[in-house]
């Protein structure tokens, strides 16, 4: 598998991949600086791994939007997954290509999960979420039954969202932010209960 991020989320995914006994064959970041990452050989920049094609890879960028600038650049074939053998999925569960589940995440039957999503350490997504493409569930943030969270929104470090909710897309709700309302596209949401700040 090679990686593309040399930095602290490159790290989580190469402990996941070493847990899994998953060769990893490079990594690639535009730090030019770092030749070594991990004790893993840094190839060359993004634009290199780019010219290279390689046939497996995990985009191991945390913030949604610069993930998925560079997944567009590819074929999506070449993506792998890297699940941590600590997470919890129902057998029925659906993940997209690129996704990542960290260490003691959860998720629940009839869930279904997009492309390059990240469910970090400790999340809980219970029945029949739908997480679309590119969102990041941080640590320890709760999501219970029937939740929709629309693409490239981040769901902040211990937040609670109660069943039925519906997040738009490209959102952000803020650490430990309780949403008890649907979410409109494009907003950020903080407090106990969530209220919106940012139209």
């Amino acid at each position: 598998m090679n990686i593309i991020g040399a930095s602290g989320h490159g790290k989580v995914i190469v402990d996941i991949l070493q847990c899994c006994k998953v060769e990893i064959s490079g990594i690639w970041d535009d730090n030019e600086q770092v030749k070594v990452f991990m004790g893993f050989p840094v190839r060359g920049t993004i634009k290199d791994c780019i010219q290279a094609r390689p046939a497996d890879l995990i985009i191991a960028v945390g913030r949604n939007d610069i993930r998925k600038k560079i997944a567009e650049q590819f074929n999506a074939t070449v993506f792998g997954k890297a699940i941590h053998p600590s997470a919890v999925l129902s057998r029925d569960v659906i993940t997209g290509v690129g996704t990542v589940v960290m260490a003691n995440g959860t998720i629940n039957v009839g869930s279904k999960i997009g492309k390059h999503v990240i469910i970090n350490t400790h999340a809980s997504i219970d029945h029949d979420c739908i997480i679309r493409d590119y969102v990041h569930i941080s640590p320890q943030a709760g999501l219970a039954g029937n939740v929709e969270v629309g693409e490239g929104t981040h769901i902040g470090i211990g937040a609670s969202i109660i069943q039925g909710i519906k997040i738009g897309k490209w959102c952000t709700i803020g650490a430990g932010t309780v949403v008890i309302k649907d979410v409109p596209d494009g907003t950020t949401v903080v407090g106990n209960p969530g209220r919106i700040i940012k139209p």
